[in-house]
């Protein structure tokens, strides 16, 4: 009797929860029928103290309106086999693991202008690599804003493109081998004219994440975006099927200076670029150890969103320069993928080419990646099942073709 209590007791609050959840309330009621003007709507709403938003979280809010705190989070679990090509150097593997577990904190405090994200990852594997996020943000006006903190480094659409809003099972090879990664520092950023254009001018340590360096060398990186048709959001897929064309063009450079410490290992290892799997990690050999290394990378992209469909792409370059051997290593790289809705904000599916040559002077190192996902969205990428298969071509492994299969589930709260 007292089992079958609790379970009713459980699905009574898993009714009101979902139903809380979709519900519409009065004053929505209210403003689609136009009995409210949009100015009335906003006055209502923004006295709540508590509230909740499918996919940004649960919002406390001051009763003078001046703070406000919103919780929120983001689960990923996955399954991946790999069929490996060359059976006798290795064989094939399964894994089931969560890959992200995140929590966030973020709002405003004092005035809408100060805000402020605290960000988590529980699924790092060591501790520097636990805090993400952390920063405050003060908007002087949309054209200049300050922010100081810890966040991502702006190199690259697709890292700048949050991990939960990726049109495939995560980002591609190309820009996972050269992105900086998460960095420390001061940032000035801003809208021109409605978004029409986006800057972001930063100075970093350099180090990487939650990693600080006693020496005086720092990171450097700019990005801008022309947004002609308005500002277009850093998430991938078309779920919105917009009704107008949404194009979105962008540029970035980066700069620091790593020293490299022994044959295999640089100064920092959570700079992402120079860990085992990005360009500069795979080219280490080229320099002598106990040298600085200079390194510049470049970068353009370009979005295209419309009616269900979604192209977007970059082309990357890498160069590092030893200060006292006088060697260079030169990368490159790209991706280019394109989306369709066949069942509008449903059921998507896409396909990718990334193509990556850490060493432009070696032979037989490229890295190419074909994929094909498909995607299905309960609630845009708030609730979503994703499986793509990847043929991975590795000619550093004796042109070996991996076929990789993933699958996996999401959830924003």
């Amino acid at each position: 009797m007292k089992k079958r209590s609790m379970a009713a007791t459980v699905v009574a609050i898993g009714l009101v929860f979902i139903t809380g959840v979709h519900a519409k309330t009065l004053e929505d009621v209210l403003k689609e029928k136009g009995v409210i003007t949009e100015e009335d709507y906003r006055e209502v709403t923004k006295s709540k103290p508590l509230d909740y938003k499918l996919g940004k979280g649960f919002t406390l809010t001051s009763a003078d309106g001046k703070f406000q705190t919103t919780l929120g989070g983001r689960l990923q679990t996955r399954f991946t086999f790999t069929d490996a090509d060359d059976k006798g150097a290795t064989r094939d593997s399964d894994k089931f693991e969560v890959k992200r577990m995140k929590f966030w904190l973020n709002g405003y405090a004092y005035s809408k202008d100060l805000t402020y994200l605290l960000q988590v990852d529980f699924t790092q594997g060591s501790s520097s690599k636990l805090l993400e996020h952390a920063y405050f943000n003060y908007r002087l006006m949309d054209e200049a804003q300050i922010l100081v903190g810890q966040t991502k480094v702006p190199f690259g659409r697709q890292w700048l493109n949050s991990s939960g809003g990726q049109q495939f099972v995560d980002r591609s090879t190309a820009s996972d081998m050269f992105r900086p990664g998460y960095d420390a520092g001061v940032k000035l950023n801003g809208d021109i004219a409605g978004g029409i254009a986006t800057y972001e001018m930063g100075f970093y340590g350099g180090g990487g994440q939650s990693t600080f360096r006693s020496s005086n060398d720092n990171a450097y990186a700019a990005r801008i975006t022309v947004n002609p048709f308005g500002k277009m959001a850093y998430s991938e897929s078309d779920l919105d099927q917009s009704e107008k064309p949404l194009l979105s063009v962008g540029a970035n450079y980066y700069r620091n200076a790593l020293q490299k410490t022994s044959a295999t290992a640089l100064e920092s290892n959570n700079v992402t670029l120079a860990g085992s799997t990005g360009w500069l990690g795979k080219g280490i050999s080229t320099f002598a150890t106990g040298e600085k290394i200079d390194i510049n990378g470049y970068g353009v992209d370009a979005a295209f969103k419309w009616l269900g469909a979604s192209v977007q792409g970059e082309y990357l370059l890498g160069q590092a320069d030893g200060r006292t051997s006088d060697k260079t290593l030169r990368a490159h790289g790209f991706y280019a993928q394109a989306g369709y809705c066949i069942i509008p904000k449903k059921l998507e599916v896409a396909f990718r080419y990334s193509f990556v040559d850490p060493n432009r002077d070696k032979a037989n190192d490229q890295q190419v990646d074909t994929q094909g996902a498909v995607s299905y969205y309960f609630s845009k990428h708030n609730l979503k099942l994703q499986g793509d298969v990847t043929n991975s071509h590795d000619q550093g492994r004796g042109k070996t073709d991996d076929l990789i299969y993933r699958l996996q589930a999401q959830v924003i709260f």
